[in-house]
């Protein structure tokens, strides 16, 4: 089964603003070169940047699915394979548990939350988010903690626990 992963209102006003932001640094950059000799500042920011917004469309969580073994977190490049053999627990979690995370490593909002996170009641976390609702925690034999959030979220515990 398959499972829509769509991004929440937070995450989508994040991502237009640091694109809106982006776009104006990229544009701006030039019109206020324009006229010196010094192009070469221009491009590496430029670049950079552009690096910098494909790597995070690149890895942001975009569906999740189910097969009789295996739980895929799909993105554009190296989609996560989760053996379901080795997952304890999948449950609901409620979003109060997861207030005052801390981003270890990782990106927080902009194309959805994912990466590492930490805090107080549940530890350290690997998130594929793209929401701040629908919170579904997967718990690993070997205690590693992962948040996962499909749109039909009560649907995919019920099929993951089948």
């Amino acid at each position: 089964m398959t499972y829509k992963a769509s991004l929440g209102n937070v995450a989508k006003v994040i991502t237009i603003g640091i694109t809106v932001l982006i776009a104006a640094i990229i544009i701006g950059q030039y019109s206020i070169i324009k006229d010196s000799s010094g192009i070469a500042t221009p491009i590496y920011t430029t670049v950079g940047l552009l690096i910098f917004y494909f790597l995070a469309f690149a890895f942001r969580p975009i569906k999740y699915s189910l097969t009789n073994d295996t739980l895929i977190v799909h993105r554009l490049f190296s989609d996560v394979k989760i053996e379901r053999s080795k997952i304890k627990s999948v449950q609901l979690l409620d979003k109060e548990k997861l207030s005052w995370s801390v981003r270890v490593f990782g990106v927080g909002g902009f194309f959805g939350y994912f990466g590492k996170f930490a805090n107080a009641k549940l530890g350290t976390m690997t998130w594929y988010a793209t929401r701040k609702d629908k919170i579904v925690l997967v718990e690993m034999l070997n205690n590693k903690k992962i948040i996962l959030t499909p749109d039909d979220a009560e649907k995919f515990v019920a099929n993951c626990n089948a």
